[in-house]
């Protein structure tokens, strides 16, 4: 019987939403999480701040690179969508109430 977890894991792999990159984006997220905590923004703020920086990014990205190291316009969607849940829930994750 496969893990059910790991599952779940190959399947993100195998259609592109987990990649090299997604680590990046997980420190990404916490580290301007934190700045934003610092500059005493609050928690809503912090993690739209988050947010709005990983959208600005990947337009950003899209522009460069476009698609193409996603070998399919789906596999560059599930990429993005999952870089922008990654970065926001480590965000929101950092300002949840104690």
């Amino acid at each position: 019987m496969n893990n059910p977890l790991a599952t779940f894991y190959a399947w993100q792999v195998r259609t592109l939403q987990l990649d090299g990159w997604t680590s990046y984006h997980i420190a990404a997220g916490a580290f301007l999480c934190k700045i934003f905590q610092w500059l005493n923004w609050t928690p809503f703020w912090c993690v739209m701040g988050v947010f709005i920086i990983g959208v600005a990014w990947e337009i950003f990205e899209y522009i460069v690179e476009q698609w193409s190291p996603y070998k399919t316009k789906k596999g560059w969607i599930y990429n993005t969508a999952a870089d922008l849940i990654v970065e926001t829930a480590i965000a929101a994750w950092m300002v949840l109430p104690v």
